[in-house]
């Protein structure tokens, strides 16, 4: 994995005119709890158990390597490049569901980097079911496939969670149902951290965060349990927000290197 990505990212390099050798520093974004060396609390990344990802990758391609969760990286970009201001969460809705964390223009890490590790909420799947531990209650309701077998369960049909929302704009009243009951859980979630944490706003990434036709959902559900003062948006910079977070990322780790930033 690290020789095809240091492979990826020569070629990168390259291609943007910049000499591969010249590189100081990477930022690596990953689906999980950021270690020193690795990533914890990673289902999506099992295959990765056990492995120094960081020594791994500054072995291969001869720089600085830092690791964040991806979410938090996505965050850092709307902080620095989007609109949301300097208090608010960001939650990315894909494969599972995320938050990134930023009060008084500070990434919110926690004390063991875990802050913002929401699909472990115990909500929506019963949260003393051990089964329900290896993702966390939350995002087994949450989960992007979920939308796909609740399709399925009402329908019979066997699609794709793409084709759902597709099905749901072409007015088919059974995925329009599954996309609004997606909807009411990201809400519910979105309830318990605006009684936590007070953010300044909601931005929503990710692959089906992006959707435009999930955010007016979000935001009626909200507005029906009673959280209608804090405003729900898309975030401005797309799937472009974790590339402009990394970049900062790795910025910040080249100037502490003392090279200009």
């Amino acid at each position: 994995m690290t020789v095809r990505l240091a492979a990826l990212l020569g070629r990168l390099a390259t291609a943007a005119g910049v000499d591969p050798p010249a590189v100081r520093a990477t930022a690596v974004g990953g689906a999980g709890v950021a270690s020193a060396d690795g990533f914890t609390l990673a289902p999506n990344l099992a295959h990765l158990d056990g492995t120094d990802v960081r020594s791994a990758l500054e072995t291969a391609l001869g720089h600085t390597v830092v690791l964040e969760n991806d979410v938090n990286v996505a965050a850092l970009g709307e902080l620095h490049s989007g609109t949301a201001g300097k208090d608010f969460a960001f939650v990315s809705l894909g494969t599972g569901i995320g938050m990134g964390l930023v009060l008084g223009g500070r990434l919110i890490r926690g004390a063991r980097g875990a802050a913002g590790e929401i699909g472990y909420l115990p909500l929506g799947a019963d949260p003393l079911d051990p089964d329900n531990h290896r993702r966390g209650a939350l995002e087994e309701m949450v989960a992007g496939e979920t939308i796909s077998h609740r399709y399925e369960d009402l329908t019979g049909l066997e699609v794709s969670t793409r084709e759902v929302f597709a099905r749901a704009a072409r007015g088919d009243q059974g995925a329009s149902a599954v996309i609004d009951g997606y909807a009411r859980w990201v809400a519910t979630a979105l309830g318990a951290v605006i009684a936590v944490v007070d953010p300044g706003q909601i931005v929503l990434g990710g692959g089906i965060g992006l959707r435009p036709e999930l955010l007016p959902r979000v935001q009626t559900w909200l507005d029906r349990i009673g959280h209608s003062h804090v405003p729900v948006l898309t975030s401005v910079l797309g799937d472009r927000a974790p590339l402009v977070g990394a970049v900062r990322l790795a910025l910040e780790a080249a100037h502490s290197q003392g090279v200009p930033a």
